[in-house]
């Protein structure tokens, strides 16, 4: 398995389903999270080829910093740095235990970066509840851990907006399924799907 098949996994979702990320924004945000989902991931399938080559690590920061310079509005310094703080964390050949340590110091970054907690109807409602199925590890985790995002992002749905543009909302928020937090998903279930 090459970083290039995971890469293009993962980017090829928030292209396929840009169209739903924008619909999803539309209704609690401005409407511009999938277009600009889709503009980094074909920024980083356009240097496809050369993110293959090198470690794990390097791809990860390479990603990150295409993210922060291709992805408007808030979700460039979100995304760009999450997969620094990966490429920092991760050693070469990651265990979940590795996994779990690594995606619980991007929450820290994230928190750090946004001043968002999980339980606000951001994307730390998917990392938060994938970081401890990975602490679990166990048979059949990449399926787990794709079940669990996906239902991570559903229950957004639930929850009141007190953090970014939804925020605004507050209750009327309710019923709508954070854009961030399905992106999240769509990357985790795209890389489980092709491990």
């Amino acid at each position: 398995m090459t970083h290039k098949a995971l890469i293009q996994a993962a980017t090829q979702a928030l292209i396929d389903h840009a169209d739903e990320l924008t619909e999803l924004d539309r209704a609690i945000g401005d409407g511009d999270h999938g277009l600009n989902m889709r503009r980094g991931a074909q920024a980083i399938q356009a240097q496809i080829d050369q993110l293959d080559g090198p470690s794990l690590n390097d791809s990860l920061r390479s990603m990150g910093m295409i993210c922060m310079s291709s992805i408007g509005g808030s979700s460039g310094p979100v995304f760009g740095t999450l997969l620094i703080t990966l490429a920092k964390e991760l050693p070469t050949r990651p265990s979940s235990d590795d996994l779990a340590r690594a995606v619980g110091a991007g929450i820290k970054a994230l928190t750090r970066l946004g001043k968002a907690e999980v339980g606000q109807k951001t994307l730390l409602d998917v990392l938060d509840p994938v970081r401890r199925v990975l602490e679990q590890g166990g048979a059949g985790l990449g399926g787990r851990v794709r079940q669990c995002a996906l239902d991570s992002a559903n229950a957004t749905a639930h929850i009141e907006a007190t953090r970014g543009r939804a925020s605004f909302l507050r209750e009327r928020a309710r019923g709508h399924i954070d854009p961030g937090s399905r992106s999240m998903a769509l990357i985790i279930g795209a890389i489980c799907d092709t491990l």
